[in-house]
């Protein structure tokens, strides 16, 4: 099948001039800023759009694909020529993204990555019409769209899984997405002095301070359950119409309501499936599952294979996807009872440092140095709990907690390198730390820890690992 060269949609040059402006935003803000606007100054803005025109522009044209002796080629680059081959061999996945633009024009973004993707994709092709970019697909693919039979026997032995939107709404109301819009809005909160005029700022942090306490306790509710349902739209945005299929020897992914997602995530570059669950989660016996793959995009993180299910569904579900991964969900080993106090202690320290900053500054407020001691402890606690793990044969079971908990499933052949800490104080209590690594996004190691186990049973995560006898 014949693939000539091609060139991206012309919108791409629009997709070329907003990385641009997204790249160089800081400076133009700091530049209207420090700056005086003059002449001379409003004269090198436009040569700037200009010249960002037209780059995006030469950009644009410079860029051409096509497939030639079962390769993907790619040349760019405007006053540098460069060429990119990709081997159909070495391909392990195409994914097709469209945001609302691509989706008004009927295109797509096409990435390709390879075992060896070290800064994301290996090809990225911006804006392609979906016809074009599973004509493309099926080549790089060797699927033959042709072949009739051959697709429907592949129909026949799909496994799909599809989230319903009532499932997706407890998602967002159990997501923890609202510590994640809490420090955007911190972060925002502490820079937007910079660029408010003075007295501006300084009359409405007055006005908030001159509010009763009631009216602040009713402000700060508004404002958390406005998070709160921001973070529930934004799970339904991004996981709306979450479709999970098994084709062969890869799970195809579709998500997404503004953007849209297709994944492809070979089996054999999965290196571990985690099992999250969040503290709001925990107790209502929901869980989220994720795969680390080889080479994985960091940006978005270990790809989720499904969002929101129960813990109890788990095992059905790996059945189906994952056949490998079953029977590992098992009673873990619990640490000795004497680590609980170190890991009560290593919790306490962030309260510790808060208590000595809120005695010094608000010392009305000792009252929550109280809490902060509880918090402490409790998140000790909890961690020590739920720590722990499980050998069954050639494969793992690894369990531990920061304020989420995680329950790692993983093969002894997909463990890169093990590594075994001891301090002085755990020597004398005789206990020891683990460490497994394997491989994780951007080929860079993903790390599991526990602390605080028996000496022993350091000793025997080792045996295995290097397969030494006991």
């Amino acid at each position: 099948m014949m693939f000539e060269q091609k060139r991206l949609h012309p919108i791409a040059i629009l997709f070329n001039l907003i990385v641009i402006i997204k790249n160089t935003l800081f400076i133009i803000i700091a530049a209207f800023l420090g700056i005086s606007v003059s002449y001379f100054f409003l004269i090198g803005i436009l040569g700037f759009i200009l010249f960002i025109i037209v780059f995006s522009f030469l950009s644009w044209y410079r860029f051409i694909y096509w497939i030639e002796n079962d390769e993907l080629r790619i040349e760019y680059g405007i006053f540098v020529r460069k060429k990119r081959m990709i081997s159909k061999n070495r391909i392990q996945s195409i994914d097709l993204t469209a945001n609302p633009i691509h989706r008004l024009l009927g295109l797509v973004k096409v990435q390709v990555e390879t075992a060896g993707s070290n800064e994301g994709a290996e090809a990225s092709l911006s804006a392609v019409h979906l016809t074009e970019a599973e004509q493309l697909k099926s080549i790089l693919k060797e699927q033959s769209l042709s072949s009739d039979i051959a697709e429907e026997v592949e129909q026949q032995n799909q496994v799909q899984e599809k989230i319903s939107p009532q499932r997706l709404f407890m998602a967002g109301t159990t997501s923890s997405s609202i510590g994640v819009l809490l420090a955007i809005v911190a972060f925002g909160f502490s820079k937007v002095e910079q660029f408010l005029p003075e007295h501006l700022y300084e009359n409405t942090v007055a006005l908030i301070i001159s509010f009763s306490l009631s009216m602040i306790i009713v402000l700060a509710f508004l404002f958390f359950f406005i998070l709160w349902l921001i973070g529930i739209a934004g799970t339904m945005l991004k996981y709306w119409n979450f479709t999970i299929v098994k084709q062969g020897k890869e799970l195809l992914i579709q998500r997404g309501l503004l953007e849209t997602k297709q994944l492809t995530i070979p089996l054999n570059r999965i290196q571990a499936i985690e099992i999250e669950q969040s503290l709001i989660r925990q107790p209502l016996g929901y869980v989220s599952l994720h795969v680390v793959v080889a080479g994985s995009d960091v940006k978005e993180g270990f790809p989720v294979v499904f969002p929101f299910m129960r813990m109890v569904e788990v095992e059905s579900f790996l059945q189906r996807f994952l056949p490998d991964y079953t029977g590992m969900l098992v009673p873990l080993k619990p640490l000795p009872k004497r680590a609980l106090k170190f890991y009560i202690f290593r919790a306490l320290i962030p309260m510790i440092i808060l208590s000595i900053l809120i005695w010094y500054f608000l010392p009305n407020f000792l009252w929550v140095i109280i809490l902060l001691s509880m918090l402490g402890i409790g998140i000790g606690y909890l961690r020590y709990k739920d720590s722990g793990y499980r050998i069954q044969g050639k494969k793992v079971t690894w369990c531990k907690r920061l304020i989420g908990k995680t329950i790692v499933l993983v093969y002894h052949r997909r463990i890169q390198a093990f590594e075994e800490k001891q301090f002085k104080v755990q020597a004398w209590q005789k206990l020891a730390t683990a460490r497994l690594s394997i491989i994780g996004s951007l080929g860079a190691g993903t790390h599991y820890t526990l602390k605080d186990l028996e000496e022993a049973d350091v000793e025997e995560i080792g045996d295995w690992y290097s397969y030494r006898e006991n």
